[in-house]
């Protein structure tokens, strides 16, 4: 009996302490993500939903999470600037660069991208968007930030009523060209404002194009590509 009794005592204090603990709100697209496996080593309670902006949740906290690699294509697709401007709704938001062990952030015979182009894009994170940067080596790393942030006592629970940022037109159709390589948003003004629609912009030749702009473009390239 006495034995059944402290069994019990125990079950409820492993209980108390797992309900003590912050929970994670987790986007569905990181279910196969090792960070979520660290947090679930960690003991960490995990709620997985479609987050309509983040990876991660923590109390009044929203984390997107990028592997170097992921940071490297989605600044040179400009996918991270929109991400960026969402994020804009929370107060409290953090970017996690993950990996810096195992793959090297300055790469230019890899990726192609000029190491101070990079570090100028890293400053607007933080000058521009207000944006505060982690560089964290691997996804146990990574795991360890966030359970420290879910241990600090000076935030607490958000809400979750944020949604995507809708463009306006305008801006949809200034997306669409800032995604071809060699056009930013400079560019892609510049030319919307002197041939109006995308199609006018399409049906031009590489040399006009190139005129416009004053440099070499891939925007035919991919037109032409097979998925």
């Amino acid at each position: 009996m006495a034995k059944q009794l402290f069994d019990i005592f125990s079950r409820k204090k492993e209980m108390i302490k797992e309900e003590s603990k912050i929970k994670i709100i987790v986007d569905n697209r990181e279910r196969n993500s090792l960070v979520f496996s660290e947090l679930k080593k960690l003991g960490f309670p995990i709620e997985f939903q479609q987050l309509p902006i983040g990876d991660y949740i923590v109390k009044d906290v929203v984390i997107e999470r990028k592997s170097v690699s992921d940071f490297i294509s989605s600044m040179m697709n400009h996918h991270l600037v929109k991400q960026l401007e969402e994020l804009q709704q929370y107060e409290n938001r953090l970017l996690i660069i993950e990996g810096i062990s195992e793959e090297e952030l300055y790469n230019e015979e890899v990726d192609g991208v000029n190491s101070n182009s990079i570090r100028g894009f890293l400053l607007s994170i933080v000058l521009k968007w207000k944006m505060p940067l982690i560089f964290s080596k691997n996804s146990e790393d990574t795991a360890k930030f966030i359970s420290v942030l879910a241990k600090k006592k000076e935030t607490a629970e958000m809400p979750l009523n944020v949604s995507k940022r809708i463009l306006n037109k305008k801006q949809q159709m200034q997306f669409v060209l800032e995604a071809f390589s060699g056009i930013g948003p400079k560019n892609a003004k510049k030319l919307l404002e002197k041939h109006k629609t995308l199609k006018n912009i399409f049906n031009l030749s590489v040399e006009q194009i190139e005129g416009d702009i004053g440099k070499k473009s891939e925007i035919f390239k991919i037109l032409e590509e097979e998925y």
